[in-house]
């Protein structure tokens, strides 16, 4: 009997489904006949840490689980890289994965071929945005964008010195330098 690890998880802005998710989950689950040993909830934005997942995988990682059970491939994965590598991860230790609304068992000849595919397309997103930020970065140094890290405050100390010996108050210097009032009154002020 498989011991299955059950993952839902939703957006701020959809937590209704979160019920319904589990729900479907565990009577797939009991239709296959595996047991549920773990069940993790996690509601957050795609972009945030998920910890609930990293549990879920340490449980993996630890053979507690024989298989991860997700409702959509969208809720594991925060992009095509990071499903691709957590699926590699898990396949890696010996457990499966299963999508459950597009029909996805990596248990299965069918489904590893898939996952090959999913490798494709994780590396075409990754040419993609390597692509992207070369052309970014292009454009910007053809329209005068300085590029690398800003220029610390004491390349300006000498020109502080001057504008505030001048009488020009400390937020002017700020404003004219495009630097911190609080940058500007740490080269004025003497060391303590």
């Amino acid at each position: 009997m498989f011991r299955a690890g059950l993952y839902a998880r939703v957006s701020t802005n959809d937590q209704q489904t979160l019920a319904m998710q589990s729900r479907a989950m565990r009577e797939y689950a009991a239709r296959r006949g595996w047991r549920v040993a773990v069940q993790v909830r996690e509601v957050n934005s795609g972009a945030a840490k998920r910890e609930a997942r990293e549990k879920l995988l340490e449980a993996a990682r630890r053979r507690e689980i024989d298989v991860v059970l997700v409702w959509r491939l969208d809720r594991w994965g925060r992009s095509v890289t990071d499903l691709l590598a957590t699926l590699q991860e898990l396949e890696h230790l010996g457990v499966g994965f299963v999508s459950l609304t597009e029909a996805l068992d990596l248990t299965t000849p069918a489904g590893r071929a898939m996952a090959g595919l999913l490798a494709i397309f994780a590396e075409f997103e990754r040419e993609i945005l390597r692509e992207r930020t070369r052309a970014g970065l292009a454009q910007a140094r053809l329209n005068g964008k300085r590029l690398g890290r800003p220029a610390t405050v004491a390349a300006h100390a000498v020109e502080i010195g001057k504008l505030y010996r001048a009488g020009v108050s400390k937020a002017e210097i700020a404003r004219r330098l495009q630097i911190g009032r609080t940058s500007v009154r740490r080269v004025l002020e003497p060391k303590r």
